[in-house]
């Protein structure tokens, strides 16, 4: 193997044919079987895989030779003979991840059991669909990549989340930087050259809450992402639900309101013209503009933005 990024970056369609394949893939849904549920026992991968006994150590054997996975030594039982357990080697893999958030940035590095490692909040920052904004939303995940004390080698991918309508399997984002062939996924992989997965922010958050929480134990989940914009994520059989065009959950932009405010969307009337967090804050703008008295004058006589936490605070 020349490279855990390689390894991981390689779609199920190359050229590899064969047990080189077949044995690449078996080792891909190894790791997979330890990051989700920890460490186990070849008997144990070997239920859960349907992978023969053989194989199973064999694999196994060789992703602690390349430093992937660890012998932590032999398991407790009631009797007979005490099997090895296995897990993955913190300080083998790591992953990048961001937030493109419409007024900061967040980026963080976490290895393969979940610790963040590095965290950053970048507040300079407002999300606007031009070229130049597209520019500095790449440049500041490459400075951070470069900067974050972990090898680019060791990072095995980037999840990037970004607000609006977002379909993950073309890597496309249906609200930013749609005047581009390429999709933002392909533009942001192109130039920090990390292999990128673009998902919509709150079907990212949907699915931390799910995966790190006392929610993991149920199927069926409904996440409400009630910030400067409103939207729901879906959880349905213990997998994210995308719907028949991949955009299910955008609840924000239902039409709900004869109010003939039109949402960032381009329709009239949605539920996030009244109940978001950038409704809270042109409302608020209205009632100060009509003499409203309120600690926040100053500010906004000043035409600096009012944020909405202010507003909460």
């Amino acid at each position: 193997m020349t490279s855990l990024t390689e390894f991981f970056s390689r779609q199920e369609d190359d050229n590899l044919k064969g047990i080189s394949h077949k044995n690449n893939l078996f080792k891909r849904n190894i790791i997979a079987h330890m990051a989700v549920n920890g460490e186990c026992t070849l008997s144990e991968l070997t239920k859960e895989l349907h992978i023969s006994v053989p194989t199973i150590t064999k694999l196994v054997q060789e992703l602690v030779q390349e430093n992937i996975v660890t012998d932590l030594g032999k398991v407790e039982t009631p009797g007979g003979r005490r099997p090895n357990i296995f897990g993955l080697a913190s300080s083998a893999i790591y992953f990048a991840g961001v937030n493109i958030g419409r007024d900061n940035m967040s980026f963080l590095i976490t290895d393969l059991h979940n610790n963040i490692v590095k965290e950053e909040i970048l507040n300079d920052f407002e999300l606007q669909d031009r070229p130049q904004c597209l520019e500095k939303i790449c440049s500041n995940i490459a400075h951070f990549i470069d900067t974050c004390g972990v090898e680019r080698a060791k990072i095995l991918g980037a999840g990037v989340s970004v607000s609006g309508r977002v379909n993950p399997t073309t890597g496309r984002s249906y609200r930013y930087f749609t005047s581009s062939e390429q999709s933002l996924r392909d533009m942001i992989e192109q130039r920090i050259g990390i292999r990128v997965l673009l998902e919509n922010d709150t079907r990212a958050r949907c699915y931390a809450e799910y995966t790190n929480s006392k929610s993991k134990d149920e199927t069926d989940v409904l996440y409400l992402h009630l910030g400067r914009g409103l939207a729901i994520g879906i959880v349905m059989n213990g997998k994210l639900y995308y719907g028949k065009s991949g955009f299910a959950g955008e609840f924000g932009h239902i039409p709900f309101f004869d109010n003939e405010i039109i949402c960032s969307c381009g329709k009239k009337g949605c539920l996030e013209t009244e109940v978001s967090g950038i409704a809270i804050e042109q409302k608020f703008g209205r009632l100060i503009s009509q003499g409203v008295n309120t600690i926040l004058r100053e500010k906004y006589n000043k035409h600096e933005a009012i944020h909405v936490d202010e507003i909460i605070d």
